[in-house]
């Protein structure tokens, strides 16, 4: 809050991270508004940041195969793709992605390539 705020002011205010930029003389609950959605951003950015501690954490349970799978399957590829990407059986990729849908907790395809988008996972080119 300023009582002599200009445009400058605020955009180094709001890309410092600031909720609002209330001038004075502001409402009482222009400051009380601000702090909720304050609260709520801060509510969601630790539900977030949790989901994905806890997927680091399932993560670290995978086999390195098992993550070299991941990474191609969530790029799009197929199955038989993958395992000519790897040189390995078909049947071998089914048997990684099944292990990896369950240690992940991942409970579609889908599911499971939202989950590897939020750990960064992006296939390494080789």
């Amino acid at each position: 809050m300023t009582g002599h705020g200009d445009i400058p002011m605020t955009v180094r205010a709001m890309k410092g991270g600031a909720i609002d930029f209330l001038t004075k003389p502001f409402r009482d609950q222009d400051m009380l508004d601000a702090v909720v959605m304050a609260i709520e951003r801060d509510r969601k950015r630790r539900e977030i940041e949790k989901v994905v501690v806890d997927l680091q954490a399932l993560f670290a349970t995978l086999t390195s195969r098992e993550r070299e799978v991941l990474a191609l399957v969530a790029t799009g590829l197929m199955n038989k793709q993958v395992a000519a990407e790897l040189g390995l059986a078909e049947i071998t990729v089914k048997i990684h992605r099944g292990h990896i849908m369950k240690k992940m907790g991942a409970r579609s395809l889908a599911d499971l390539v939202r989950k590897a988008e939020m750990l960064g996972i992006h296939r390494i080119k080789s």
